[in-house]
């Protein structure tokens, strides 16, 4: 299995296909899966592309990570990790929840080795009770849907849920509970004790960009990533109707049209 060692932390990953490097970020608790899941759909009919998808400490198959203690350590795990995965070149970044939190992070550290970057359902405010969110709306509901699972997981899937049918389940099964039910715990537990990096994380970027928000997620909201437009004067930002912190599950269709998009700006810019 691949591991690339860094000071603290020998970080689990995955490569697909060869070409234009993009590194996936992982939200907390689930692993590389979250982003595979939804990612590798589009670039089966994208060629050209190196699809890099790693494990954060504390989550997936990584390991030896415990003298990680807060969030700019894990920033810091991640910037190794590039330097030796993918040294010296421009990459893109796409991150989920809190890899779209890192993926700021990157930014402000690497302003001109990153082409492009997408942020999907991003944590912008690490404090919880600081953020803006809406209330929890179901739209659709399957009633067999609930009598067919176990109530715990029905439960959980529908805490943050906004569409649930059986397709929903299935992939939030296999590419989100699956990655979290693996999780170190404890070790998670420490990092959200010091959620937030300890520096001015927001610079403006340049490159093409991409902010995907769910109207109904409960777990970051939309609003507060709405206050970042002027620092990304290439970046669609798009707020999805019927869309919670599952929003690349939930609005699938949108979803790939909007990254494949994000991708064609990124190749017009660098064919120029």
């Amino acid at each position: 299995m691949p591991y690339c060692k860094v000071n603290r932390a020998e970080l689990y990953y995955e490569e697909i296909g060869t070409g234009r490097p993009i590194l996936m970020i992982h939200g907390f608790t689930p692993d590389h899966r979250l982003m595979s899941g939804c990612m590798e759909p589009i670039f089966s009919g994208r060629p050209g592309w190196r699809r890099i998808y790693v494990d954060l400490p504390g989550m997936g198959r990584s390991r030896n990570y415990e003298e990680i203690c807060h969030t700019d350590e894990m920033l810091q795990a991640v910037l190794e990790f590039i330097d030796k995965v993918i040294p010296e070149s421009r990459f893109l970044i796409a991150g989920e929840s809190y890899g779209g939190y890192l993926t700021r992070g990157i930014i402000a550290r690497l302003p001109e080795r990153v082409e492009g970057a997408a942020l999907i359902c991003p944590l912008i405010v690490p404090e919880m009770e600081a953020r803006i969110l809406p209330v929890h709306t179901i739209f659709h509901e399957d009633p067999e849907l609930a009598s067919a699972l176990g109530r715990e997981e029905y439960e959980d899937f529908r805490s943050m849920g906004v569409v649930l049918d059986r397709y929903t389940w299935t992939r939030y099964a296999d590419e989100i509970a699956a990655g979290c039910k693996i999780a170190d715990v404890a070790f998670l537990t420490k990092i959200k004790e010091n959620y937030g990096f300890s520096f001015p994380v927001d610079r403006e970027f340049m490159g093409p960009a991409l902010f995907l928000l769910g109207r109904q997620d409960t777990s970051v909201g939309y609003a507060d990533a709405l206050r970042l437009l002027d620092l990304f004067p290439r970046g669609t930002f798009a707020v999805l109707d019927r869309a919670g912190h599952n929003l690349q599950i939930e609005q699938k269709h949108v979803f790939d049209a909007l990254v494949n998009e994000w991708l064609d700006r990124v190749e017009e810019v660098s064919n120029k």
